[in-house]
């Protein structure tokens, strides 16, 4: 697993750093705005979990490991029992049985018209480890956003931001598969960072609130430079997430709201700013070029890394303790 596997990662560190999934909370100046019961969000929870529990059933690892003198770890759960821990340290399945699932796997995308990958990638992690970091992550940040934009446009925040994360992955990373849903996180981290810049009227402490936003994603993204972690998977999503926050998660500019109860001489006159219409215009196009340049390259079979030379630290930086080769 160590040698095949590449874990979306990013996740041992990234539990430490949230409540940010409540950040808001001193510096969001309340109106009367209508708040959402979350639901989507758990249930994307229980779905990543399903499909983990799917996963062991499926690598079956007493049957399946020929490696005698490593045998399974925690026996006691029968063919739910995790691959020997030099193979797969994060208790989990076989990398040929992620692969086998659905694992983003560049030369199956390009090769083998598996273009499927880049969205079932993000519903399959490399083991119990990173699950429960992820889905942590995920409840931290998820609910609350939920709550406050329903559950379309979180939702299609996180699955948009995780193809994103899917497909700048697959244009630098070929010889390793990668799974988890770090890249959809890092989608509504970034959503959270733009959201903060449009609606920036009706915040008090912006300058403490964007300082806080902008050390967490930095902190986050730095883990992403230790081996095995796809960090390109965390930047396309973070970068989708936040042209999406332009677009899907604008709020009435301050005095809006309550301004519909006053007489019409003395109401806010447009719902939102022109600055605010401004940077979605802006961010649309951006993000229907990157897409749609990201998967021509794509499918074209395009290496990244041949037009960017030093974009490959971006994702792992060597040291003497680690290579990065493989």
């Amino acid at each position: 697993m160590a040698n095949q596997d590449l874990e979306r990662g990013g996740t041992k560190a990234r539990n430490n750093n949230y409540p940010q999934g409540n950040y808001s909370n001193p510096y969001y100046v309340e109106t009367s705005e209508h708040q959402w019961t979350s639901w989507l969000i758990p249930m994307f929870v229980v779905a990543n979990i399903a499909m983990f529990v799917v996963a062991m059933y499926v690598n079956n690892c007493p049957k399946n490991n020929l490696d005698f003198e490593r045998g399974c770890v925690a026996k006691f759960l029968g063919r739910l029992s995790f691959q020997p821990l030099k193979e797969n340290p994060l208790f989990g399945p076989s990398s040929s049985t992620l692969e086998k699932l659905g694992a983003l796997e560049w030369y199956k995308i390009v090769h083998g018209n598996e273009g499927w990958r880049l969205i079932t990638c993000i519903w399959l992690h490399a083991g119990v480890i990173h699950l429960l970091a992820n889905m942590l992550s995920l409840v931290f940040i998820g609910i609350r956003l939920e709550q406050q934009f329903g559950f379309v446009r979180v939702g299609l925040i996180y699955l948009i931001a995780g193809l994103g994360g899917s497909i700048l992955s697959s244009l630098f990373i070929r010889s390793n598969i990668s799974v988890g849903a770090s890249g959809a996180l890092f989608g509504l981290l970034g959503a959270m960072l733009s959201e903060l810049l449009t609606n920036w009227t009706i915040y008090t402490n912006k300058a403490a609130a964007l300082f806080t936003l902008i050390i967490i994603i930095a902190i986050n993204l730095a883990v992403g430079i230790l081996p095995h972690v796809d960090n390109f998977a965390h930047i396309g999503g973070f970068l989708a997430g936040f042209l999406l926050g332009f677009i899907l998660l604008l709020r009435p500019q301050f005095g809006w709201l309550e301004s519909r109860n006053l007489p019409a001489n003395a109401r806010v006159k447009s719902k939102h700013t022109a600055y605010q219409y401004i940077l979605l215009l802006i961010a649309l196009v951006f993000l229907v070029v990157g897409f749609t340049v990201g998967l021509v390259m794509l499918f074209k079979g395009e290496n990244g890394n041949k037009h960017c030379s030093w974009c490959h630290y971006l994702s792992c930086v060597p040291t003497s303790k680690w290579r990065c080769e493989n």
